[in-house]
């Protein structure tokens, strides 16, 4: 007779310990390559190890014995090397990490190698997701939770396979017996014909339920910052984008705008007070020279001393409080420098941070570039300010001698450049007297005619400075050039000014309702001194004029231009809630996700007593409507279709399962069995119904006559019984 499927073998379960442990190192080896560490070809290079492993665990066979012995001091020399050479711990340790799991992928394991796999790849997922702080890390620990508990299911069932004893190491050189017959195809088929579904659907659903209800308590339990509190970003070195540094070449900010990936976002409490436009300042570049702008000694000193704190008293007016609040989540390698709209009145982190502030100037400077996500909230910041007070450089330009003011007005330009800078400012014909407002556009005005915008600009050759040559031109150009040249035609007329490099515009995410900013928006522009106001003016020649900006609209207008419902704009908004869940300034985010999810609990059940109300209502109505002669023989021809359609949808189904399943749920096998549950004797029925249950089908004795003898058995037995309990009565 047929035997009923058997349990995996001891070979089997090897395999399938070999398989999931793979598994669980390819994919705690990926997330390195979303890290900015300098581990991408060690990581290619364990990857291709682990996977070559994982499809021929003939392989690990093939490495020689010296290898074994050399691999561990290997491995710690290298390390030392690696950590002396570079100076960083962190990205020496995710090295020695991949180095470890490699050499596991290359080798057989036992038991003790398993657990190690497990704790190695939880690490680099661990760093991966406090470095990125990433909506991605949350799929990743999920999925490698459940192949580690696989893991060590397998890895339990097959020490009790062996007795008790924990799977040994193969002996190096020789290919273990479930090695030599590995059969990825095949174990998929045993690991379907042994299954037991309803077991698996019920692992499934106590694992979704943990998980839903530590996703709950996730969001209701106040958080600490994790990444800071196990000090990883201090371990690790991130590098800034090119151009959001102290100086600038022409080109530097059209190569990030090249990349369309996202720098921050920006949450708002009030939208009515949202720009269209805003122009998101981040480092001020004054002192010009050799065809580039950097910031100056005079301008580093205005930061300040380095302080240590959570918040930042600004210098935003009296009435600032009733402005909006603004949250941002800066992305790492963009700057350690912040993305600010102007002054402010208070600006909070959610910890303590070493930074550098000028309060004039409307600039926060962080000691080191951030290794991970920043996130920092600002209340009464102007949205639509097109001037910046600056009550220092006032007092400066009414001396007319610090240091300072020949920096904003030097032009580090040879006679014949200076000549030809000054036959340009001469053709604007500005009137005698005009204020910085009329000369900025009045100069403006003719960038935008003598020039065109490109991201490829040509610079004429030759001598000189190459900023005067192009304006000389005629070429096309991109924002660098134009808001150097009109630091340069505003300082040839007297006006101080500097260049400003940050990012302007941004679109409104429709799912989130929040400004995206993304790295092809970094833009440059000029501020101009007006020294009527005492502030600088924002001018971009890209853009209408600083006065006209206030005429633009606000608020729903302003958003309904700039509104993305893209699939990207989809996903960033995963992202921004990842980020408004583990960001928490204050408890209201929580209690208004409790409430959220109280309010839907709530409206669900009541839509559920409504609705069953409505229903039961409805039968009631029903069942007391007249019954005539037309009625009842619809009623009677629906049951007869129900009755018919059930009867052909069992058939059918048994049919297909008799012929899916290989003939194990055939209608004859499983009516044998429900017969062998009942039935005691003879033996020789006991014997037909288990050839019907577990035989092949050609040597199957005649189903009906089966089934008869055993109803037959079957009523025999209970008379039996009836007559032994009466003759039993007292």
């Amino acid at each position: 007779m047929e035997a009923r499927p058997q349990r995996l073998s001891l070979d089997e379960l090897h395999q399938l310990r070999w398989l999931i442990g793979g598994a669980l190192m390819i994919l705690s080896v990926a997330t390195v390559f979303y890290l900015d560490i300098d581990s991408g070809i060690m990581a290619a290079v364990a990857l291709a190890g682990i996977a070559a492993g994982l499809a021929r665990p003939r392989l690990p066979a093939r490495v020689p014995a010296w290898v074994h012995r050399l691999a561990f001091p290997a491995i710690v020399l290298f390390f030392a090397g690696d950590l002396r050479v570079t100076g960083q711990l962190l990205p020496a340790i995710v090295r020695l990490d991949l180095m470890l799991l490699l050499y596991r992928g290359i080798s057989y394991r036992a038991r003790r190698d398993d657990l190690q796999v497990v704790v190695l790849g939880l690490f680099l997922i661990v760093v991966a997701g406090v470095l990125t702080v990433s909506l991605l890390f949350a799929a990743q620990i999920l999925v490698f939770t459940a192949c580690a508990l696989c893991l060590l299911l397998v890895v339990t069932i097959a020490e009790s396979t062996e007795g008790g004893q924990a799977p040994k190491l193969a002996v190096r050189g020789v290919v273990p017996p479930w090695a030599a017959h590995a059969d990825w195809g095949r174990l998929w088929a045993r690991l379907r014909e042994v299954a037991d579904w309803r077991l698996l659907a019920s692992a499934a659903g106590l694992f979704g339920g943990v998980v839903l209800v530590s996703g709950l308590l996730f969001l209701a339990i106040p958080r600490f910052q994790l990444e800071n509190s196990l000090f990883l970003e201090r371990f690790v070195t991130k590098r800034a984008m090119t151009g959001f540094n102290d100086s600038i070449k022409f080109g530097d900010i059209t190569e990030i705008t090249q990349d369309d990936s996202i720098a921050f976002n920006v949450d708002l409490s009030d939208p009515s007070q949202a720009p269209r436009s805003p122009y998101w300042r981040m480092i001020v570049l004054d002192q010009y020279g050799n065809g580039g702008f950097k910031l100056s000694p005079v301008l580093r000193s205005e930061l300040g001393r380095e302080r240590t704190s959570a918040n930042i008293l600004g210098v935003g007016a009296t009435g600032a409080r009733g402005l909006a609040t603004w949250t941002f989540y800066v992305e790492s390698g963009v700057s350690r420098y912040l993305p600010l709209l102007g002054n402010f009145w208070a600006l909070r982190f959610r910890e303590a941070q070493n930074f550098r502030y000028s309060p004039d100037m409307a600039i926060v400077s962080l000691r080191d570039e951030p290794a991970s996500m920043t996130a920092f909230r600002v209340e009464g910041m102007s949205p639509d300010s097109t001037e910046l007070h600056d009550r220092q450089f006032a007092a400066m330009w009414r001396k007319r001698g610090p240091a300072g003011l020949h920096v904003q007005l030097g032009l580090q330009l040879s006679e014949a450049d200076r000549a030809a800078l000054g036959r340009i400012v001469a053709g604007l014909a500005v009137p005698a007297g005009a204020g910085a407002q009329e000369f900025a556009d009045r100069a403006m005005a003719w960038l935008r005619r003598s020039h065109r915008y490109s991201l490829s600009p040509r610079i004429p050759d030759g001598p000189g400075d190459p900023l005067v040559r192009w304006m000389a031109s005629g070429e096309s150009g991109h924002c660098e050039l134009f808001a150097g040249a009109l630091v340069l035609m505003a300082r040839s007329a007297g006006y101080p000014a500097h260049v400003v490099t940050g990012f302007k515009g941004g679109t409104w995410n429709a799912y989130s309702g929040n400004y995206t900013i993304r790295n092809s928006d970094a833009h440059a522009w000029t501020e101009v001194w007006d020294s009527g106001r005492d502030a600088w003016l924002r001018e971009d020649p890209l853009a209408v004029s600083a006065a006209s900006e206030l005429a633009l609209e606000k608020g729903d207008a302003a958003l309904a231009g700039l509104m993305d419902r893209s699939w990207s704009a989809r996903l960033n908004s995963l992202r921004v809630f990842w980020y408004r869940r583990i960001v928490n300034f204050d408890q209201q985010s929580q209690v208004d996700t409790l409430r959220a999810v109280r309010d839907v609990t709530g409206n669900s059940g009541r839509w559920l007593r409504e609705a069953t109300a409505a229903a039961a209502g409805r039968i009631k109505a029903w069942f007391r409507g007249p019954w005539d002669l037309a009625r009842l023989v619809r009623v009677a021809g629906t049951v007869l279709a129900a009755v018919a359609a059930g009867w052909g949808i069992s058939n059918l189904r048994w049919r297909i399962a008799s012929v899916g399943r290989g003939g194990r749920t055939d209608p004859v096998r499983r009516e044998a069995g429900r017969w062998l549950a009942r039935v005691d004797g003879p033996q020789a029925l006991v014997a037909d119904l288990q050839r019907l249950r577990y035989g092949p089908a050609p040597t199957w004795p005649r189903p009906a006559d089966v089934f008869r003898n055993a109803r037959r058995a079957a009523s025999g037995s209970r008379r039996s019984r009836r007559r032994a309990a009466w003759q039993s009565r007292p």
